[in-house]
């Protein structure tokens, strides 16, 4: 296998150094899609595109056993050497390489008969709604494995580690209005003050209590309250709040928590705060059995010593509702350490991109011992 890398690896290097110089942002990925789509085509592979969205699907094989491979294609959309821009300083260009790199591999190798493997390169993670379109799409309604991949920080992974199953928390986004009136500085009586309203609520908030061996939180994360005069007290504010927790139905609590804390704020001021729901991501569940093939190909392409436990994270991940929404896939994430430093998300984030080939190999290994796995059954 390291010698078919060896072989594509400047073709690799090429499309890694487009990707990380053509980001665009969630929903907007539209030469992305269409370099993507190229390179499949050239390739004689099956490609699916859709009309109202971008994303592209690519397929190998044919017969009734499906494994697929995810990448997000997306870019953050962040302040870089002094003005906004589009950027893949979360790794999606990597996650898109070693896709494709595992396709072009996977073709080299080639497949069982009796198997198809499809590979999906989804839009607007970073938006928590891309995974969803793809559902609504049915490109998983046939498929029985998905593996993804992420890049891991430093912090969390040692380069030249890897990681069967990533355990990413779940996060909802909540949006509130404070609806009051504004009233005269000198006559605070005659009105309410948003901004005390605010305190109060974060104050409330932080009062809020789930099972404590169950990781979450809550949080405001934007107020916006007031004018230029400051001899006007604001009735009106606008927030935001990000709530996480690291399963599924304590996300659900603590969801429900929250609208009980702010009706009972609301009743108390005699205010309307009407709230609505934003993004959201689902809380990883792993199958055993996806995470088991994947420990094996970690363990064949990197060694024993270099297989890592599960990285438990309060980050999202769109890459759940796939389990979540079609309940008959064995998925798992595989973690990639990879050198990442300061940190995901940091407008200059950079990594050991020698890591980019180790994933290809892990990738195309956990195929191929999928596809071996359910032949000997």
């Amino acid at each position: 296998m390291k010698e078919l890398i060896k072989k594509i690896k400047p073709r690799l290097i090429e499309i890694f150094e487009y990707l990380h110089r053509h980001p665009e942002i969630s929903w907007q990925e539209v030469n992305t899609t269409h370099y993507i789509a190229n390179i499949l085509h050239e390739n004689n592979s099956k490609v699916t595109t859709f009309d109202d969205c971008t994303g592209v699907i690519g397929e190998l094989g044919s017969g009734p056993i499906t494994v697929a491979v995810r990448a997000d294609i997306d870019a953050l959309w962040q302040q870089v050497n002094g003005s906004f821009q589009a950027n893949h300083s979360c790794g999606h260009d990597a996650h898109m390489t070693m896709v494709i790199g595992t396709f072009l591999l996977l073709k080299e190798i080639g497949l069982p008969q009796t198997a198809k493997c499809k590979f999906i390169f989804q839009p607007a993670e970073e938006k928590g709604t891309g995974a969803l379109k793809m559902i609504e799409k049915k490109v998983v309604d046939d498929v029985d494995y998905l593996y993804g991949v992420h890049l891991r920080p430093a912090e969390e992974l040692p380069d030249g580690k890897a990681a069967p199953a990533i355990l990413h928390g779940g996060a909802q986004f909540i949006n509130g209005e404070i609806q009051g009136q504004d009233t005269h500085g000198a006559r605070p009586h005659l009105g309410t003050n948003a901004i005390e309203i605010g305190a109060s609520l974060v104050h409330e908030l932080n009062k809020i209590r789930l099972n404590p061996m169950i990781p979450y939180s809550v949080k405001m994360t934007r107020f916006v309250s007031g004018s230029e005069s400051s001899n006007i007290i604001p009735g009106h504010a606008q927030f935001s709040l990000d709530l996480r927790a690291q399963t599924n139905s304590s996300l659900r609590d603590l969801v429900e928590k929250v609208r009980k804390v702010v009706q009972k704020i609301s009743e108390l001021y005699e205010i309307p705060i009407p709230l609505s729901l934003g993004g959201r991501t689902a809380a990883a569940e792993v199958d055993e059995e996806a995470q088991t093939i994947m420990s094996q190909a970690i363990q064949q392409r990197l060694g024993e010593n270099n297989l890592a436990h599960p990285i438990m994270t309060s980050g999202g991940e769109d890459f759940h509702f796939y389990t979540l929404k079609r309940s008959h896939l064995k998925a798992t994430m595989l973690g990639l350490g990879c050198d990442l430093k300061p940190g995901l998300h940091h407008p200059y984030m950079t990594f050991n991109r020698e890591a980019i080939f180790s994933g290809i190999e892990i990738l195309t290994t956990a195929v191929l011992l999928t596809f071996e796995k359910k032949k000997g059954n």
